[in-house]
């Protein structure tokens, strides 16, 4: 049998954390997380980070295994998600499991990124909603315009690697062919399979709504006031937490704080959804 990373995707709250760990047990491997996150050890609560349960059901790789100072980015996890993938492979793991929300980190470990600069988040978030809106198509013009010399050898039926492309064109104020970014996936010596979950979408919404309703019972807000000092680095502008940090500020009331983040994490898987969507490898199961 070949080696075989299979990688659980799909909306926040939809499920993967148990999925996972259900797959993890049958082949007799660890869970290698994929969220860029839950990364962060002084992150818990507001990332819905595995229980001591569930960390314990079986070994996790990458949950709180950085500090929200330290700089990190889709990249480096490549880089350092690859290195324990072979090694896993190596101890004698046939069937590895991945787990996670975040697009970028999922297309480092299977297409590559290279070396190109950090994202700015704030544009992200409007290209995602524009792609969310308008497709793909919007995209395809915008990079013939900022960086002919992409368009002319980019493949335009990659939404993943069109949006990036026009990202970093925005963000630098550079082409994106200038950072000479790998336009062709790396060749990876294992088999990836790509297992995307859903729900129906009225039951997504009740899981949200409900995740966050616990997240402020188990002390959100507390978690949020502990980390003001960092409130301007990346890691912390994140739903659930910038809406906290709006709440401390004076600017609206706890119950209208609870339905700022369970609309914005509404939101938020439903770009999930729409990224995923234009990849046709993944296998959709509704669970």
């Amino acid at each position: 049998m070949g080696r075989k990373l299979i990688i659980i995707l799909g909306p926040t709250a939809v499920g993967k954390t148990d999925y996972s760990i259900g797959m993890a047990l049958k082949y007799g491997s660890p869970v290698i997380s994929c969220d860029s996150r839950q990364i962060y050890k002084e992150m818990s609560i507001g990332t819905a980070v595995p229980s001591a349960a569930q960390l314990s059901a079986v070994r996790h790789y990458f949950i709180h295994t950085k500090s929200v100072t330290e700089y990190y980015t889709a990249g480096l996890y490549e880089t350092d998600a690859l290195e324990l993938i072979g090694r896993l492979f190596d101890e004698g793991h046939e069937t590895l499991v991945m787990t996670g929300g975040s697009m970028f980190y999922i297309d480092a470990v299977c297409n590559g990124l290279g070396h190109v600069p950090t994202a700015d988040l704030s544009i992200r978030k409007e290209l995602m909603e524009r792609l969310e809106k308008e497709g793909l198509e919007p995209f395809k013009e915008d990079l013939a315009r900022l960086d002919p010399a992409a368009y002319a050898t980019m493949d335009l039926s990659n939404v993943n690697r069109v949006f990036r492309a026009v990202e970093i064109c925005l963000t630098t104020g550079k082409p994106y062919s200038s950072f000479k970014e790998r336009t062709e996936a790396p060749v990876r010596d294992f088999e990836i399979e790509k297992i995307g979950l859903t729900r129906p979408r009225e039951v997504l919404y009740d899981r949200i709504n409900g995740r966050v309703v616990r997240m402020m019972d188990d002390g959100l807000v507390e978690e949020v006031r502990s980390l003001a000092d960092f409130r301007h680095l990346t890691a912390l502008q994140t739903v659930g937490y910038k809406e906290v940090f709006d709440y401390l500020d004076g600017d609206v009331s706890l119950d209208e704080t609870v339905a700022l983040i369970q609309r914005n994490t509404r939101h938020y898987a439903k770009r999930q959804l729409t990224w995923w969507r234009r990849d046709a490898s993944i296998r959709w199961l509704e669970i």
